[in-house]
């Protein structure tokens, strides 16, 4: 124990604050027996850090949400960890070690194995910062947090109660400082602390409320749910990549559409997703899009509950459907011609959408894309079939014709025509393109002889945005 001291002594970084703040209480030790974590669902990556770390003289805990998904027998999709030892010191400890962040200064260690490399965050404990001056902002907002501090004051820094829990590998065994685990029983989500300041100390903490609320079946406790709607406003000064995200991962949490009705019972889906205004609401108007909304959405959740991918772009393109359709229906009847009508309706889609949360230019691209593709669905004779088919994004804008179809905005049979032309062989496909001009009336003949084609088996066969 004496040299496990001395080495702490001698590790600790002088160039680093570290705080000397009063306990903030005992946590309530948890061993196997209650707790039920299964070993099995661990990381092996994840409890070689930890191993690591405390063979070095630190403290180092599995923490956050990774826990509370092991307490509810739920295989984690991440693993972050929690030490004692600053950045610099995980860093000197790990080959593959990066440090990232400036406001929150934490240590990405990767492990490369079979198929993608995992990375494991690991983060300093940090400070309580009420005595902090230029950390925080005069509203409140957390500004810079590379205060060191105790296990107990990380704890009570962290956002709710079921988040607040450390599982030490070595010893099997879960410290609780806020109760989190009898929260979990009580299937109750709880700030800790005074929720208001909470969420002055950083907005997003509102979403993530509604976020885990739809992801766990939790209910918010009352106290936690009350100051949300007033504190909305604060959200407008979180930087809009953050901000992106966070909606990303609510959108992506498997259970969408509930986080989406959450924000709306939390009176949060104003200006965030401009068309959020119009897809939540009941009248007569927006059915339309309600049920398209809706279908896109329990598709995502379906795939990702599957454990396929999904691509951000289509899932965007989904939620923005509504508008831009409104808008080029605009164009349309102003006398524009189609496809400058369409995208016109684009940009003024994307235009409107900016004044919220702004989309990430990577993933713009591909919603244009699968946009600009709905038109050509439409016309299939001549080469267009061909041409279109072999369009980089073609799956991703099938798929979301498809939806257009099951929610009768557009002919089912178009559907139906293309499944079969993916499907059919180059004597099919000619049948297929005959059907389809005697469908149009159109007689016109190609200028030249169109050569028979090999059918384009590369194209995946699953749906929805891979």
């Amino acid at each position: 124990m004496i040299t496990k001291f001395i080495k702490r002594i001698l590790r600790r970084d002088p160039m680093v604050k570290h705080t000397h703040a009063s306990n903030t209480g005992a946590p309530k030790r948890i061993p196997k027996k209650s707790h039920r974590i299964d070993p099995h669902l661990l990381s092996k990556n994840a409890v070689k850090v930890t191993h690591t770390l405390q063979q070095a003289g630190y403290e180092a805990f599995i923490v956050g949400g990774a826990v509370r998904d092991l307490a509810l027998g739920i295989s984690p999709k991440d693993f972050d960890v929690a030490t004692n030892a600053t950045p610099d010191q995980v860093q000197r400890l790990f080959r593959k070690a990066r440090l990232i962040g400036r406001r929150f200064q934490i240590v990405h260690v990767t492990f490369f194995g079979k198929g993608h490399p995992e990375i494991i965050e690991v983060s300093t404990f940090r400070a309580l910062l009420d005595n902090a001056g230029d950390h925080v902002a005069e509203s409140g907002r957390i500004l810079r947090d590379n205060v060191w501090g105790s296990q107990g004051e990380d704890a009570a820094r962290r956002d709710f109660t079921i988040n607040a829990m450390y599982y030490d590998p070595s010893s099997e065994t879960v410290l609780d400082y806020h109760g989190g685990m009898a929260d979990m029983q009580k299937k109750t989500l709880r700030m800790i602390g005074d929720p208001a300041k909470r969420y002055r100390e950083d907005p997003v903490r509102m979403l993530r409320a509604v976020r885990f609320a739809a992801k766990t079946g939790f209910e918010l406790d009352s106290a936690t749910r009350a100051p949300i709607a007033k504190l909305g406003k604060l959200l407008n000064d979180v930087p809009s990549a953050r901000l992106f995200d966070e909606i990303l991962k609510l959108l992506m949490s498997g259970y969408s559409w509930r986080a989406i009705q959450g924000l709306k019972e939390a009176g949060l889906h104003h200006g965030l997703l401009p068309l959020l205004d119009h897809i939540l609401d009941d009248g007569e108007d927006s059915k339309g899009a309600n049920d398209f909304v809706k279908l896109a959405l329990a598709n995502t959740d379906e795939r990702i509950q599957s454990g396929k991918s999904v691509s951000a772009g289509f899932l965007f393109a989904t939620l923005l459907w509504p508008d831009l359709l409104k808008n080029w229906k605009a164009n349309s009847s102003k006398g524009m011609a189609n496809i400058p009508a369409l995208h016109d309706a684009m940009d003024d889609t994307i235009a409107t959408q900016s004044s919220g949360m702004t989309i990430q230019r990577r993933f713009e691209s591909d919603m244009r894309e699968i946009w600009s593709m709905q038109p050509r669905f439409e016309r299939r004779v001549g080469r267009y079939p061909f041409r279109l088919i072999e369009s980089p994004r073609f799956r991703a804008g099938y798929d979301f014709m498809l939806l257009r179809c099951a929610t009768g905005e557009l002919n089912p049979a178009i559907g139906q025509w293309w499944t079969d032309f993916i499907a059919a062989d180059p004597a099919g496909q000619e049948e297929l393109m005959a059907s389809a001009k005697n469908e149009s009336g159109n007689t016109a003949s190609p200028a030249k002889r169109r050569r028979r084609r090999k059918p384009k088996s590369a194209i995946p066969p699953e749906g929805a945005a891979s």
